[in-house]
């Protein structure tokens, strides 16, 4: 029995679909029931009633998928800690972050951590959050820095920076001249937005929605860096976390007007996998990190 063969089962049963399990394991329709009937055979027991629509586990399939979550868990914990065992050794560490925490926020962070651990191989990946808390979880990243980062029980869950949000636009945009501008003008402007589902999008529309404020996105981006070129050239206005943008601030592309509401902010979080083994170089920058935050 293969872990690959445990996790396509428990993907099975979570998604309740043969299709989308198949596509998730790159795999055909039919290799999917192949294994689901080898799983049965070798345990000489049903474990999915396929009469019911959507097909429902049997009781051994509610024991198998039980056990074979904690397999799972405890197989990506061994890897965890065979990966820690490796770097203790002062060899790698492995940090995902989204875009903007990536490119503008971490970089003095990493600046230090390098002068204290120079020969610890410090690998940065830039990623979307969903495939962040991916890598966490499998153990491929040690830590994870995301914005407004969500409880799960299998992760530890820390505060990093509190990034003040502001509203941006082109230094030729009507606003451009504004100290401060009142929330409620946005929603007369075009507006350039983050992608529905991202994280940061779900947080503004929150801020958006408590001042009743509806916006009607002209464009929409998965990533800040896009974002930013779409409203240096004037084609609407946005709101941006201000670290961000502050290199574009400073050379003139880009304007930075606060509100006069409140002042609004996007949490961003450190995320670790619990019970994940890091050596002393991965202790010490997660401590570097919290330190800002408190």
């Amino acid at each position: 029995m293969h872990i690959e063969t445990l996790k396509a089962f428990c993907d099975l049963v979570e998604l309740q679909s043969f299709s989308k399990t198949a596509d998730r394991h790159l795999l055909s329709q039919s290799a999917i029931s192949q294994q689901l009937a080898q799983l049965e055979m070798n345990h000489k027991a049903q474990l999915i009633d396929r009469n019911k629509r959507p097909f429902e586990l049997t009781n051994a399939g509610q024991h198998f998928y039980k056990a074979a979550k904690d397999i799972l868990e405890r197989y990506e914990q061994l890897k965890s800690e065979l990966n820690t065992l490796k770097s203790s050794s002062g060899s790698r560490l492995n940090i995902a972050a989204i875009f903007s925490i990536g490119m503008h926020t971490l970089q003095p962070y990493v600046k230090k951590f390098m002068i204290k651990f120079p020969n610890v191989n410090t690998h940065i990946e830039f990623i979307d959050a969903e495939k962040i808390y991916e890598l966490v979880l499998e153990g491929e990243a040690d830590i994870g820095l995301v914005a407004v980062a969500k409880k799960d029980k299998r992760l530890e869950v820390y505060d990093f920076e509190t990034e003040p949000l502001v509203l941006v636009c082109s230094p030729r945009h009507i606003l451009a001249n504004e100290q401060q501008v009142d929330i409620h003008d946005v929603q007369f402007e075009r507006f350039i937005a983050f992608e529905e589902g991202i994280p940061t999008r779900e947080w503004i529309n929150n801020i958006l929605n408590r001042y009743n404020v509806k916006v009607r996105p002209v464009m929409e981006f998965d990533n800040i860096e896009t974002i930013k070129r779409a409203v240096e050239i004037n084609t609407g206005i946005s709101i941006m976390p201000k670290p961000s943008i502050s290199q574009e601030v400073a050379s003139g592309t880009l304007k930075a007007i606060f509100f006069t509401n409140e002042e609004f902010f996007r949490p961003t979080g450190i995320i670790v996998r619990k019970n994940k083994l890091l050596g002393q170089p991965g202790r010490y920058f997660i401590e570097l990190l919290r330190k800002k935050a408190k």
